[in-house]
């Protein structure tokens, strides 16, 4: 007996003649059926970093009902010699094997709300795997769809080492829970650099893109009192610069005069709910990949 498993190749590496017909000559090799393909090469612009970038969606043949890490492993040996000749960072990944995330919240729930219900209607190839929060607002929902759910306190003020603290806790649930990705569904806390350190790559975040023209408390009255005409909201990776991460998916809508303060929140919370569902699916299917300070999308 045999069956097909669809794996998913990502790699970046120096640009040069040739990448795609060696990937594809490997995995060709390996026995593999190409269904889907992408490819960029950011060598054109000033600020270009000279990689090239591509993600390749393949069904490959596991003999005797193999288990997809046998598969992966199979792959990983055949293409080592290519991706060193290369010097690629490339990586193996079965598409059956959904990743797990955290879900971390403070006390706005739009996001967490949202992300919960494409979850349990198999909108997102994910497994949450638990809901962090430091405060005890959405314990309810968390247990409505049947997750753990952590309540991690912190204290008005507190200094580096207690954050750290209660960071550790976290980093210990991660471990626990077997966490692939972490999702700051508006958790309102500064992460410390030794926390981003760890969550390096895997963390996604999502803000209202005011910033930083309104920053601080309030942002949408304060958008309101300037008379915007455009909302919108940024999910991106967490790195140590607060909001500037690399940024995966933006949208934005049109406003008026008409709008008071609570429509225009109304508004930017429907924007912050379905930009940051779809960069965690983008994420979730290997279609982000890091350059830089920016990242590559292949949708």
């Amino acid at each position: 007996m045999s069956a097909l498993q669809d794996i998913v190749l990502t790699l970046s590496c120096p640009d040069a003649p040739g990448i795609v017909h060696r990937v594809s000559q490997v995995l060709h090799e390996a026995g593999c059926n190409i269904v889907e393909s992408q490819q960029y090469g950011d060598v054109f612009e000033a600020d270009a970093s000279g990689r090239f970038f591509m993600r390749v969606h393949v069904q490959a043949l596991a003999e005797n009902d193999g288990a997809a890490g046998d598969v992966l492993e199979t792959l990983q040996q055949r293409f080592a010699p290519t991706a060193q000749a290369l010097k690629m960072q490339h990586s193996f990944h079965a598409l059956g094997q959904r990743p797990r995330v955290m879900l971390l919240v403070s006390r706005f729930g739009h996001c967490l709300n949202d992300l919960l219900y494409r979850w349990h209607n198999r909108q997102l190839p994910v497994d949450v795997a638990c809901v962090v929060s430091n405060h005890p607002d959405f314990e309810a929902l968390a247990r409505h769809y049947g997750l753990p759910w952590y309540h991690l306190p912190l204290a008005p003020g507190s200094d580096h080492a207690a954050k750290r603290a209660q960071e550790q806790r976290i980093e210990a649930l991660i471990h626990d829970h077997q966490v692939d990705t972490v999702v700051l569904a508006r958790y309102m806390q500064i992460l410390s650099p030794e926390f981003c350190q760890v969550l390096s790559g895997r963390a996604i975040n999502i803000h209202h893109s005011f910033l930083p023209s309104f920053k601080g408390a309030r942002p949408y009255a304060q958008a309101h009192a300037r008379g915007v005409k455009i909302i919108g909201a940024t999910a991106h990776y967490v790195t140590t610069d607060l909001d500037e991460g690399p940024i995966i998916e933006q949208d934005v809508e049109r406003v008026d005069h008409r709008l008071t303060v609570e429509d225009l929140t109304a508004v930017g919370r429907d924007i912050e709910c379905r930009v940051l569902a779809r960069a965690l699916r983008w994420h979730a299917e290997r279609r982000v990949l890091i350059n830089g300070q920016r990242t590559v999308v292949f949708r």
